[in-house]
């Protein structure tokens, strides 16, 4: 399957007096809310990126986009085109941290301690000196 860069979805943005706006995705039947139109979009935007990089990394088909026009509204919703952008989600996906255990002797690790040495950033400088990554 080819990955796009980009998808469209439309998000019906729903409006209830002293609640979030909620957001749904009915091609997608997943939702989000937020406590303004800006927080609304910001989520909806990261929910769709979340969810076409779970549909892609599963090998699953991706549904097709409804038209904006052909969205089913109540009175206090609104349709909204959200885009996202892939490479940018999908960079962020692989650039995440893992917590890995590492077993180190007493005296070593209290040395490191004493000396403020970040064990993290030791252990990726030796993992890509190790692996010759620059």
């Amino acid at each position: 399957m080819k990955k796009k860069d980009r998808y469209f979805y439309p998000a019906v943005f729903s409006y209830e007096e002293g609640q979030e706006i909620s957001v749904l995705f009915p091609d997608l039947d997943v939702a989000t809310s937020g406590v303004d139109e800006d927080d609304a979009l910001m989520s909806a935007r990261e929910l769709l990126g979340i969810t076409m990089s779970g549909l892609e990394e599963d090998g699953e088909e991706i549904p097709e986009a409804s038209a904006l026009r052909d969205v089913k509204l109540s009175a206090n919703e609104r349709a909204v085109l959200v885009d996202v952008y892939m490479p940018s989600v999908r960079l962020a996906h692989e650039n995440r941290a893992v917590t890995r255990t590492v077993t180190l002797p007493v005296w070593l690790n209290a040395a490191a301690l004493g000396a403020g040495i970040n064990f993290s950033q030791t252990l990726q400088d030796a993992l890509k000196k190790q692996l010759n990554i620059a």
